[in-house]
């Protein structure tokens, strides 16, 4: 794994790169250090970088705008900060996970094992849903995701497992970050595509989408079609 880290504090960087090594061992390797937003555009366009271990304060810079990498290369960024009430909007930046300071190896480690191989990576679309409840964050895997009703400005994550989970962002942002397996098949629903088991065509022209659980789904009018065919 190679791992970039922007941090400014010598004595930060440091813990980091030992934390690196012990948790890796071989797997590591390459780390670096960036001091400055800059450095770090310049190292993220000559290095196919796994990780992106970032201090959003670095520099007094908005960290949290990371500087753009060759497209060739993407990389997933972990926050690694102090400031643990960012932590919702670096979620809503796209990153992969949060690390608060002062950093343990254990934490560090949790956030590691989360790093998709740069081969495995989908750099746009997001691999887990921050989910705010009770005063935490909790990380929902894209993966375990069924489909997503929509309430207005919000919206309803529902899991393979059957738990539900409210999202408060709208269903047109969350079709905008997920993959291309979701497909928005009503004005309400979007659906992991690959669950649905077949159409039915009821009496007043109403269309429903089974699942492979069984649970039936509305599908628009307007959309019937263009479902249909992507099942067919």
């Amino acid at each position: 794994m190679k791992i970039l880290a922007i941090e400014d504090e010598p004595r930060e960087a440091l813990v980091l790169e030992r934390l690196c090594s012990a948790i890796l061992a071989d797997r590591l390797e390459r780390f670096e250090v960036a001091d400055s937003l800059g450095a770090a555009a310049v190292q993220l366009r000559e290095t196919a970088f796994d990780a992106v271990l970032l201090d959003p304060q670095v520099q007094e810079g908005n960290g949290l705008e990371l500087p753009p990498a060759n497209p060739a290369n993407p990389f997933q960024t972990i926050v690694v900060s102090a400031r643990t009430d960012l932590a919702l909007h670096a979620f809503e930046c796209g990153v992969l996970d949060f690390v608060p300071k002062p950093v343990t190896r254990e934490r560090l480690a949790r956030a590691l094992r989360r790093v998709t191989p740069r081969s495995e990576s989908a750099p746009h679309s997001q691999r887990f849903l921050a989910v705010r409840r009770f005063g935490r964050i909790d990380l929902v895997a894209v993966e375990d995701l069924l489909y997503v009703e929509g309430a207005d400005k919000y919206s309803e994550l529902v899991l393979a497992n059957g738990q539900r989970n409210f999202y408060d962002k709208c269903l047109g942002r969350l079709e905008a970050s997920l993959p291309r397996s979701f497909v928005r098949i009503h004005k309400s629903y979007l659906v992991r595509f690959a669950m649905v088991s077949r159409l039915h065509v009821l009496k007043g022209s109403r269309y429903f989408a089974e699942l492979k659980n069984g649970q039936r789904l509305p599908v628009g009018r307007s959309r019937y079609e263009r479902v249909k065919s992507q099942l067919i």
